[in-house]
């Protein structure tokens, strides 16, 4: 199959970089444990499930031992089972014991209580009473829920709000609270994830306050460091299970780069790639007509319809009862119709889907003959999870991945041990960031006034000196012999204020201006530069134009519309060194990790049509903006850049297009997006009087992934001098140096010398680092 169908394709052997064999791999099985009732393991049974795998019944040991446990496994090896046993059996054994399930999305919490529903509608286990409380709950079914049931299925933002902020409401849940399940773990990183781990401490604070002390059981996709990332999460030591028992067929994983086109050029002339979408969308035509059930991952809603739609017209040329069996799938469809299309992707009556990663956490979706990945999608523990999808038990399957125009793509394509080889990230989150810490501090303090050891054990001392500052909480003693505690001050609702999301600031609503719908939210830092006039938003599939975005009263106007092209901002950016955290020098190069402050003002968008050719720019003056973050930065001496042969007129090309392609990088080893993250070059700045490149965390107070990046600088930059060689453009292009956000239109860019400047900084980073202490001397005066 994938010789008939990947050399079909013009150029094909130069298109296909990589191919390789993963072997099949044999079940491991288990016995099914001593202490599990008969009732549970009989409706276990009942669904198919003779013998659990090793894995399953590891997990459940250990959570019915009393150790948090966390399962990092393969995608479809079943994880679910090594919490459905243990929890099951304590909620058997106790007619009063409770449980929480947490999911990261509305669907994969739909899924799992669909499953735990069918275990539990007759016999002995019909008094659980599994149900469903979210956002969507209607408020007389909250009531039944909180009275009644003992599994509740919700989220970290229902919680947040709903849960912990009314914890009075839920004291029968709380009071006989045995395990809490979360599911998905590993999508719980950057501010996101760090505003999740907070949320969790405030849940084992509360459950203590009413006699309970839960196991908590992750499940989560192949990690790195899934102990240590599952222990930052929950705030306690977590035991790691990761040897996989489950059974896989024999995979084949090849490797796919669409030409470079000759006929359409990009910004100042650039060549541009053959979309990864029509790329996709091509061969997964291809795959459907040789009668593989396929699906395709794509990384928008618009890319998984226009995906579709390609896939349908290529195969009615062919024959015109396939076109009928292929679909989209994505967020934003009714539920029903989610199902349906589940349904028919299980039952082979649909050939095809293009979807967003809506598929990739934990619906149970398995057994496909061929998946396509249009694009990386960002980590190497998502692109396992995409790949898992395909594969029977014992057959063979197809993964392929279609690299898009971007140099971590490029990277990956042309060395792909750093993608099959690798360990997969570890999780990175950060509960400390005072941005995200101060909030959740409040809600805390409300939910609970604070004692002196409990803000210590968040390390939040400093934090609250800044909020007793200005007038948020105050200490006081209520009398007796009780340690003095922290409240909120009087009106105080805290808990409205935080996006659980990883929105910090209030957030800009976005409003159909013609209807008065609102659509939706983005954080306020943000909105200058994807909601400013003339910006194409894309909210379900739909394609929106804004009209108007009003900072101060915190809404962006928008009107329904399909004007055929993208924007990105263009904006101006300054940064300032507030505070050196840590550095090192390496000859004539010295890293740091920084506190910093950036200035960034949106002076103009660019529209580029779907083919990637750049129409026009539209200029703009939108008011600064100002963010506290955390930077990764490197400086170079003048003598370094001579002798790698950059002449003086070179060095602000050299610099700009190592930091663009270093930006691209980045997520190689951080689990993050390049939009998540900024940077900044400079020829001298007048914090460091010298050559040097900025890497910014895009959210206040940092997210973590910059202090990845000064970890990992030798092998992050490694990989961005690798990914610039492996292109194969002239000058540079968006697969290498060029950046889709660029403020400054891509100008100026020196291909050849960022690769003499990386080349020079990789052979002093090959010294061994000097470690510079406060006071010494130090290269960087902050």
């Amino acid at each position: 199959m994938l010789n008939r169908v990947l050399t079909g394709a013009p150029d094909s052997d130069q298109r296909l970089t990589h191919v390789v064999e993963l072997p099949a791999r044999a079940a491991g099985t288990a016995t099914w444990p001593d202490w599990a009732a008969s009732d549970v393991v009989e409706a276990l049974r009942g669904t198919g499930i003779d013998t659990p795998w090793t894995h399953q019944t590891r997990t459940a040991e250990l959570a019915a031992g009393g150790t948090h446990v966390v399962v990092s496994t393969g995608t479809a090896s079943g994880k679910s089972l090594g919490y459905q046993l243990p929890v099951l059996n304590a909620l058997l054994e106790d007619p009063r014991a409770t449980a929480l399930y947490l999911s990261p999305t509305k669907a994969l919490g739909a899924d799992q209580l669909r499953a735990i529903g069918a275990l539990t509608h007759e016999g002995a286990l019909r008094d659980i009473h599994p149900a469903t409380y979210d956002g969507d709950t209607p408020a007389e079914i909250r009531q039944w829920v909180r009275a009644n049931a003992r599994w509740v299925f919700t989220n970290p933002d229902m919680l947040h709000l709903g849960i912990l902020r009314s914890h009075q409401r839920w004291a029968r849940v709380l009071r006989r609270l045995r395990y809490v399940v979360i599911d998905e773990c590993h999508a719980y990183r950057g501010v996101f994830g760090s505003h999740v781990a907070l949320v969790l401490r405030r849940l084992r604070r509360i459950a203590a306050r009413y006699g309970a002390d839960p196991i908590f059981i992750l499940c989560s996709a192949t990690t790195a460091e899934p102990a240590a990332a599952a222990s930052r999460l929950i705030g306690a030591p977590c035991v790691a299970v990761t040897e996989d028992g489950s059974p896989r067929g024999p995979r084949t994983v090849a490797l796919w780069e669409p030409p470079l086109l000759t006929a359409l050029t990009g910004e100042n002339g650039a060549p541009v790639r053959r979309s990864a979408t029509s790329e996709s969308a091509r061969i997964m035509a291809d795959l459907v007509a040789e009668g593989a059930r396929t699906l395709t991952f794509v990384r928008s809603r618009r890319a998984a319809e226009l995906t579709a739609m390609d896939t349908r017209r290529l195969l009615a040329e062919v024959d015109p009862q396939l076109s009928a069996r292929i679909a989209a799938y994505r967020a934003g469809y009714l539920a029903e119709d989610r199902r349906e299309l589940e349904a028919a992707l299980a039952d082979g009556s649909l050939l095809g889907a293009a979807t967003t990663n809506a598929l990739e956490l934990g619906v149970d979706i398995a057994g496909l003959d061929a998946v396509v990945i249009s694009g990386f999608p960002g980590t190497v523990a998502s692109f396992w999870q995409q790949a898992g999808r395909a594969g029977r038990r014992t057959q063979g399957s197809l993964v392929l991945l279609v690299a898009r125009d971007d140099p971590l793509d490029t990277f990956l394509v042309h060395h792909p041990e750093a993608l099959l080889d690798k360990p997969v990230e570890a999780t990175i989150t950060d509960p400390n960031n005072p941005y995200v810490l101060g909030p959740q501090l409040l809600c805390a303090a409300l939910e609970h006034p604070l004692t002196d050891a409990e803000v210590d054990e968040f390390g939040a001392r400093e934090v609250l000196a800044e909020l007793a500052g200005q007038g948020l909480i105050r200490r006081r003693t209520t009398g007796g012999d009780g340690p003095a505690r922290w409240y909120v001050t009087a009106d105080a609702q805290p808990h409205d204020a935080v996006d659980v999301r990883g929105g910090i600031g209030t957030p800009v609503a976005i409003v159909d201006g013609e209807t008065g719908r609102l659509l939706g939210t983005a954080d306020a830092g943000r909105a200058p530069a994807t909601l400013h006039q003339g910006a194409v938003h894309l909210h379900q599939g739909d394609t929106y134009v804004v009209d108007e975005l009003d900072l101060e009263g915190g809404v962006a106007f928008v009107h329904a519309a399909e004007p055929g092209w993208t924007t990105s901002a263009r904006q101006l950016t300054s940064i300032a060194v507030d505070a050196i955290t840590e550095q090192h020098r390496h000859g004539a190069v010295t890293s740091a990790l920084a506190q910093v402050r950036v200035t960034s003002q949106v002076i103009g968008y660019l529209r580029t049509l779907i083919t990637g050719e750049v129409l026009d720019l539209v200029e703009l003056e939108l008011p600064a903006q100002m963010l506290p973050t955390r930077a990764v930065l490197y400086t170079v001496t003048p003598e370094l850049l001579a002798a790698a042969g950059i002449a003086p007129q070179q060095v602000p090309g050299a610099l700009h297009a190592a930091e663009h392609a270093a930006i691209g990088l980045l997520p190689l080893v951080a689990t993050c997006d390049r939009w998540d993250i900024g940077g900044v070059s400079t020829a001298e700045h007048p914090d460091t009087g010298l050559p040097t490149i900025f890497v910014y965390d895009g959210q206040p107070g940092g997210a973590g992934f910059a202090e990845r990046g000064f970890g990992q600088l030798r092998r992050w930059l490694s990989a961005t001098l690798a990914a610039i060689e492996s292109c194969a453009c002239a000058t540079g292009c968006p697969s290498c140096v060029q950046s889709p956000k660029c403020g400054n239109g891509n100008h100026p860019l020196d291909k050849a010398g960022a690769a003499r400047l990386l080349t020079a900084v990789l052979a002093e980073l090959s010294y061994p680092a000097a470690d510079i202490r406060p006071g010494e001397s130090p290269e960087i005066d902050s």
